[in-house]
């Protein structure tokens, strides 16, 4: 096994010859105060574990595959895995950057180099791969001359630039990087794959070979290039320990008598602990200073090593740490854990962390007892570290149950250690309780936790001094909540006003059938993504814009008033919302601009401005006879007018063929399409293809955009009869629901008098004794912004500033190609479709989020690759789109206030919105944060 803690301790020991300017916020290092303070002689029976000291899970982060290995630089979480890979997370917010194809066998040791610009793995092939950690290319390939099965352990000095490793024939072997350019370069035929393998390629009875498996000469996309290292059978220990050499790392203030001396530290399966002296006039040859033993005549292997100063741990078989004392080099303690073997050793924050095959982890503290006993992984934990990031002090664990686990352990690090906690760690914190309030406005049995999801919600702008009142709605309605951060003083007169609305309701998520993989309203934080209900529709970006205006009115950098209209009947309709805020609107006072954020992008990787809504209206059609549910074998006849019968008739007449809604006048008041529009889904659709080429056509794409942005649609969503459920019923009423989505230049009220005359004349043409009854149940008004007036334009610079180059899609060897004419606009009447022609399918906002580039290759932001496989960064401006959703609210503000509307989609194509498993990536969370107090900063002063 391979343990990420000797790193840590080789970091933090050489961090003195780092380079200047070495970055140490977010490294794996442990301050010199930390292992300078020692601990105590002390043999009380630990004490019992406190459930106040188990650390809260930050992150958990999904493979499919085990986690051996783990390494933490200032940047990335590097982890290696059963298949061979390297996966690369961000250390901030955890998303997965790479997966790096580095072994045909599993990933065993994974080790940095001081500065972090090196990466070593090692795995069971068994080659020694060096990456740059800027890159990700592979620099060099490094191997034995010997067979050394698998290489459990690695470890870096930094300042003789000397690689170690562990391995499986019990041998310490080394090599000097500083030669690598003084020896010769090996033959190919000295490669480990090349070599006759003494299983396969030994003959059996009558000289048969037994066939190589098929996954030993498979390529490895990333284990290619670099130069080709051996190292020299001189630079070997063989027999270093009488069984495998699990477990190493390097460091100084080993030894009392050279205190600045570096030596290697490394632990076996023949249960001793060895001690070496580093020779770098001789490449870095090593030889034995001592070994610690405790006098078992056999004892149990040696799985993991951690140092904290001159005190030394190792972690056995069967459950039991050691405590070494290095000065003296006696046994101090052994400890008897409940976790089994014990494979990953972690010192960090003056607490010891060891972990086992029961996937528990206990923490120790200077005294040797118990601190707290958790359950960190459903399986083996094979590795571990410890980092402080932004002052926040973290363990990482990564096991068999395809896991890493973040965890935040606060208590590991004295209060005048850690640092105040970020406006970021707030938000999150905040966002969590939020998310935890059942806000569900369509359910009666939920209304008072709506009620208490609002009054949070108030009391989070009290906390930061806004101006809050809650703006009472119409019984049984549920408030909107008001609040106002003033700008500065000086400008009272003549301060901007920017309106910012949102809503705290969200959809049912009952979870009786168990689809969520968390609870829908406890803020779990998986694979980059903070799942919850609402956390992307719509308290995410809420939260985020009030983060944002408190940060500026901290830093006295708020030059207009941001106010805040968030309501709670949204995904009802806006109920009792338009009374209640002309009812108040004294109090909300003027407004310069109205912004919102609740809407998504196209895809999972280019930012998106949205500057247009349908507009909808839902009406239910009704008919019904004078006489009740009748059985159709009795009293069935032609002579019979039956509801259902006249039902479907009618609604047969409000659509002809492809959709074309035959209401007459329906298509007149529709606007062509405008100057300039044509170039905005040129844009849409070169982005969208050069990240999925199989989206076809790039004329039949953007027409497919159009149909849903642009153009009116009429939808049946159900059927509604009276009267049991058998085959035999006459029903005595029948209703069905439909719904029209219109567009820019119509009004709801128009096409609401319409649709009602048109069902009414097209039903007395039936000459029926039944009655027809047409209820418009819902209305709300189409949205088109003006996307080159200056909020949109704020917008926009703003993204690129926060966002920086977007992801361009990946790389395919053909590309679609384009149709000789341009996009034509399309006329405000029907669709014609040529007779003949096959139409395409759709492209669905299922089939662009499921068409989204794959989030295992996406680099940084700000970064490119020279990788074929993989995805090119583009710096471009925002998409701008259109929306065939509705929000009842935004028309109604414009032409309230008088003041224009831009839509800032802050989530992707794939958060699941009103679906199962809700969830809003933690970048996009962070970075709209960015955007809002940039936009609330700089669009007062345009």
């Amino acid at each position: 096994m391979c343990h990420f803690s000797q790193n840590s301790l080789q970091n933090s020991d050489e961090m003195q010859n780092a380079p200047p300017g070495t970055e140490r916020d977010c490294s794996s290092d442990t301050s010199q105060q930390q292992l300078d303070a020692g601990l105590s002689y002390v043999s009380d029976v630990p004490e019992k574990p406190s459930s106040s000291t188990t650390p809260a899970l930050l992150h958990q982060i999904k493979h499919d595959k085990s986690i051996l290995a783990l390494a933490i630089s200032s940047t990335y979480i590097y982890a290696g895995t059963q298949g061979g890979e390297i996966l690369v997370y961000t250390l901030d917010t955890f998303e997965r950057r790479r997966v790096l194809e580095a072994h045909r066998g599993s990933v065993l040791a994974l080790c940095l180099s001081n500065d972090n610009a090196l990466l070593f793995s090692s795995a069971t092939d068994p080659i020694v791969n060096v990456w740059s950690t800027s890159t990700f290319n592979r620099l060099y390939a490094l191997w034995s001359t010997y067979d050394v099965g698998d290489i459990f352990c690695l470890a870096y000095s930094s300042y003789h630039q000397t690689l170690y490793l562990g391995a499986q024939n019990t041998s310490i072997q080394w090599y000097d990087l500083k030669a690598k350019d003084l020896r010769p370069r090996p033959p190919l035929a000295s490669h480990p794959s090349e070599r006759p393998d003494r299983f396969f390629d030994s003959a059996g009875p009558g000289g048969v070979q037994t066939p190589r498996p098929s996954a030993a000469d498979r390529t490895l996309r990333d284990a290619v290039g670099g130069q080709n290292l051996e190292i020299d059978k001189h630079d070997v220990r063989q027999f270093a320990h009488y069984g495998y050499v699990y477990c190493m790392f390097l460091g100084k203030g080993i030894l009392t008598e050279a205190p600045d001396e570096e030596v290697l530290v490394s632990g076996g399966g023949d249960g001793t602990i060895k001690v070496w002296r580093t020779d770098a006039a001789k490449n870095g040859a090593i030889s034995e200073l001592y070994t610690l033993e405790d006098g078992r005549e056999e004892g149990e292997s040696i799985l993991s090593l951690a140092r904290e100063g001159t005190f030394l741990y190792s972690g056995r078989l069967g459950g039991e740490v050691n405590v070494w004392d290095l000065e003296t080099r006696q046994l101090v303690r052994s400890l008897r854990t409940d976790m089994g073997d014990v494979l990953a050793l972690t010192y960090g924050g003056g607490l010891l962390f060891a972990g086992g095959v029961e996937g528990i982890i206990q923490k120790y503290n200077q005294h040797y007892e118990t601190v707290s006993s958790f359950k960190a992984h459903d399986g083996i934990i094979l590795a571990s570290g410890f980092t402080v990031c932004n002052g926040k002090p973290l363990f990482v664990s990564g096991g068999n149950d395809d896991a890493i686990s973040i965890w935040d352990v606060r208590d590991s690090v004295e209060p005048s250690q850690v640092r105040q906690r970020t406006d970021n760690d707030l938000m999150v914190e905040s966002l969590s309780e939020f998310i935890s309030y059942r806000t569900v406005s369509s359910l009666p049995k939920y209304r008072a936790a709506c009620r208490r999801g609002a009054s949070y919600l108030r009391s989070v702008f009290q906390n930061f001094g806004a101006v809050t009142e809650m703006l009472n709605t119409a019984e049984p309605y549920n408030p909107v909540v008001f609040a106002k951060f003033r700008g500065n003083p000086a400008t009272a007169a003549s301060r901007k006003k920017i309106l910012f609305y949102g809503h705290y309701d969200v959809i049912a998520a009952e979870n009786d059938k168990a689809k969520w993989k968390h609870d829908p309203f406890t803020l779990t934080g998986e694979n980059g993504y903070l799942y919850g209900r609402g956390v992307s529709d719509n308290k995410g970006p809420i939260m985020a814009a009030i983060y944002a205006a408190h940060e500026l009115a901290k830093e006295q950098s708020l030059d207009a008033d941001i106010l805040f209209l968030i309501e709670g009947e949204e995904e009802c309709g806006s109920r009792g919302f338009k009374e209640a805020v002309r009812a108040k609107k004294d109090l909300i006072g003027d407004v310069d601009w109205i912004l919102l954020a609740n809407s998504y992008w196209l895809d999972d990787h280019v930012p998106c401005l949205t500057y247009g809504l349908r507009g909808v209206i839902h009406a239910t059609v009704q008919v019904e006879s004078r006489h009740p549910d009748l059985h159709s074998g009795v009293d069935g006849s032609a002579l019979l007018d039956e509801p259902l019968k006249d039902l479907v008739m009618l609604l047969s007449k409000l659509t002809g063929s492809h959709g074309t809604i035959l209401i007459p006048g329906f298509y007149d008041p529709i606007l062509p399409l405008a100057p300039g529009e044509k170039e905005l889904y040129d844009e849409i659709t070169e982005t969208l293809l050069r990240g999925n080429p199989d989206l076809g056509d790039p004329q039949e794409l953007a027409q497919s955009l159009m149909r849903r942005w642009r153009e009116a649609s009429l939808t049946i969503h159900r059927f509604h009869t009276s009267g049991p459920d058998n085959s035999t019923i006459i029903p005595r009423l029948a209703k069905a629901s439909l719904s029209l989505r219109l567009v820019p230049n119509q009004t709801s009220e128009q096409v609401a008098k319409a649709l009602t005359s048109y069902m009414q004349s097209e039903f007395a043409k039936l000459d029926s004794k039944n009655s027809l009854t047409v209820t418009i149940d819902h209305q709300a008004e189409p949205w088109l912004g003006d996307y080159n007036n200056e909020i949109f334009r704020t917008l926009e610079s703003a993204i690129m500033r926060v966002w920086g180059p977007t992801l361009g899609g990946r790389r395919r060897s053909s590309v679609y190609p384009s149709k000789s004419n341009a996009l034509s606009p399309l006329t405000p009447t029907s669709p014609k479709i040529p007779a003949g022609d096959s139409r395409p399918i759709p492209a669905t906002s299922n089939t662009l989020a499921n068409s989204s580039t794959d989030d295992t290759a996406s680099p940084p932001n700000g970064t490119s690759t020279t990788s074929s496989s993989q995805p090119t960064m583009v710096s471009r401006k925002p998409l701008y789109i259109r929306e065939g959703g509705s929000i009842p609210s935004i028309r109604f503000l414009e032409q309230e206030f008088g003041a224009p509307a831009a839509q800032l989609p802050c989530g992707q194509a794939s958060d699941s919105a009103h679906l199962d498993n809700e969830r809003l990536r933690l970048v996009n969370l962070l970075n709209s944060k960015e955007i809002f107090k940039r936009v609330f900063g700089e669009l007062p002063k345009r």
